[in-house]
């Protein structure tokens, strides 16, 4: 045990020595925090004169419209349903139109070319521009509301009908995948760049000791099995601290600038995860980060050289680029309870990201939880054992690339 404990401080001495590894973390916090506080900063210069005309800082939306019976219920109605714009109504040729859509004086125009029928004009059409699809709603509504009135409903009964609101609850008995989605996302997406990052420090730190002989003179001064949990919990507890930093200083910068976020819906979910589901979280990153931080470190003692480092990992970036890869189509395509995903709930390899998924986004019985664990333990505990003694059969192995064949023949012999 002591063994154990003097290799995971020296590794933990190294990560905290280690230029990038700091410059890094605090390039994330410092990110966040302007990321957190910029609504506050807009803020700032949004008031600086209030006595500017609100209008003026929105963008223009010309009307055109040949029939002044129209034009009058249009501008109100187009008016009250874009809000984010300044409305106003005109006269003019289609070209001078043109003109001041390209020059940036006007962000886009409709011209009426009938109670049914419309023009659109923008500069650059975004492909989340949704003012065609309510300009065809609000005339619509019009075009129904005068056809009432001329049937003999008054103006007022027609604005009563065509006003009407349908209220309607949605009660979910579940999980509301939509709520769920955006911190599933980011956990999973964390799991990834952890797992790539570090596992790369392990598989380099186990290599470099190889290449410089060092391995040999530590392997007989302390036992692999301490050298490999030592290096792995070290590289764990390293990577906890900064995502710890990353997050938390997140967390603290949301809450001092929450009145400036408003409510965003997005935002809201992501620092308001349930607490479960945050424990959850934190048992399946830190089995999944473990089980393949020993994968890397394990294959890393078999290679002689440094640059044959990313060739010999990468059956174990692969077994886990699939398993991304299947967790990110199950959530895109909102079913994480097909076959694929189920299975890949309990094999150990891809459970961290699929069950959590599964636990996040859809309802999962609690023996299936309770399974999936503890089959990660016990893989976790087993492929750690399996690595210390590949670990002890790599430091003598130098050379030619060893052979998987060779490599399990030399273990079991150990």
């Amino acid at each position: 045990m002591k063994q154990f404990g003097t290799i995971l401080k020296f590794e933990l001495k190294n990560y905290a020595k280690n230029k990038a590894f700091v410059g890094i973390t605090i390039f994330l916090v410092v990110l966040i925090a302007a990321l957190m506080f910029l609504p506050r900063i807009i803020a700032l210069f949004e008031n600086e004169d209030p006595s500017d005309d609100a209008n003026e800082s929105l963008s223009v939306m010309l009307i055109k419209a040949d029939d002044p019976a129209q034009a009058e219920m249009v501008k109100e109605t187009f008016a009250a349903s874009f809000g984010d714009y300044n409305v106003q109504m005109t006269d003019e040729e289609i070209h001078s139109i043109k003109d001041k859509i390209t020059s940036g004086d006007v962000e886009c125009a409709f011209v009426l070319n009938g109670p049914t029928s419309f023009t659109y004009y923008v500069n650059n059409l975004s492909m989340y521009d949704m003012n065609p699809d309510i300009a065809s709603e609000v005339l619509q509504q019009i075009y129904q509301m005068n056809a009432m009135i001329g049937g003999g409903m008054s103006a007022e009964d027609a604005a009563g009908v065509m006003s009407i609101r349908i209220d309607g609850e949605v009660e979910s008995l579940g999980k509301d995948q939509m709520q769920n989605f955006f911190y599933t996302y980011i956990m999973i997406f964390a799991l990834y760049m952890v797992i790539l990052l570090y596992g790369q420090m392990v598989a380099m730190s186990v290599a470099t000791e190889k290449s410089s002989r060092a391995m040999e003179l530590l392997v007989t001064s302390a036992k692999p099995l301490n050298m490999m949990f030592g290096k792995v919990l070290a590289a764990c507890a390293a990577g906890l601290i900064q995502l710890v930093a990353i997050f938390g200083s997140a967390l603290l910068f949301y809450n001092v600038n929450k009145s400036y976020w408003g409510d965003n819906g997005i935002i809201d979910s992501i620092f308001n995860i349930p607490p479960e589901l945050f424990v959850y979280m934190l048992v399946f990153f830190l089995l999944g980060f473990l089980i393949y931080a020993f994968l890397y470190g394990a294959i890393s003692s078999t290679v002689s050289k440094l640059e044959d480092i990313n060739t010999a990992v990468q059956p174990v970036t692969y077994l886990f680029l699939f398993g991304f890869m299947v967790v990110m189509f199950s959530m895109s395509g909102g079913n994480v309870d097909h076959l694929l995903m189920r299975i890949c709930s309990y094999l150990p390899f891809t459970s961290p990201m699929a069950m959590f998924t599964r636990i996040a986004m859809s309802t999962v019985p609690w023996y299936e939880i309770a399974l999936s664990i503890g089959i990660l333990i016990a893989s976790t505990f087993g492929i750690g054992v399996l690595s210390a003694k590949i670990y002890r059969v790599g430091v003598l192995m130098y050379g030619t690339s060893p052979k998987i064949g060779n490599i399990i023949k030399a273990v079991w012999k150990a």
